[in-house]
């Protein structure tokens, strides 16, 4: 597993390949002040079903607050953008990815809609090195469960970063 390396745009983020570790990633940094617009989440809607269907956990809550926007607009872009400006959430089906958070944003811009390659893009606008959004983006199609924030003080992504990395978080970029 890569060790971490500094972002020089603030984003941190980290693959988990399991519900538990998300889920405990999610409420380290919801423990620390950071709201569901502070965090970024993207899976594959299949890891949405598999993990978060029917759950009223807070993360589930938010995955399944981005797949009804997804259903609601369904695919086209003016909405999509709508329904980002409104949820700050996303789900494309044509490459069956939810993101909710700001980097939802950047899919938009990145035109993924239709576009495989608009996953990679977004991040590495987010400010994510391309082989490591590469990484990323192959993980989300085994499964896994990308999460991010951009930390409010060193102290926060420290914590953070020792954390996730306790919660078998991999590929962390700070």
């Amino acid at each position: 597993m890569p060790e971490a390396r500094e972002s020089q745009h603030g984003m941190m983020t980290c693959l988990f390949r399991d519900r538990d570790s998300a889920e405990r990633a999610y409420q380290s940094m919801s423990g620390r002040g950071y709201t569901r617009d502070d965090i970024n989440v993207m899976m594959s809607d299949e890891t949405r079903k598999r993990h978060f269907a029917g759950d009223k956990s807070e993360l589930g809550t938010k995955a399944a607050e981005g797949a009804g926007v997804g259903a609601a607009v369904g695919g086209t872009l003016g909405a999509v953008i709508g329904a980002v400006a409104a949820a700050s959430a996303i789900a494309l089906p044509g490459i069956g990815l939810i993101a909710l958070g700001p980097v939802a944003a950047g899919l938009v811009g990145a035109g993924a809609g239709g576009v495989t390659g608009g996953l990679v893009g977004a991040l590495v606008g987010s400010g994510i090195p391309e082989d490591r959004a590469r990484r990323y983006e192959s993980g989300i199609k085994q499964g896994g469960i990308l999460m991010g924030v951009k930390p409010r003080t060193p102290e926060d992504a420290e914590h953070f970063e020792r954390e996730w990395k306790s919660y078998r978080g991999e590929d962390i970029y700070r």
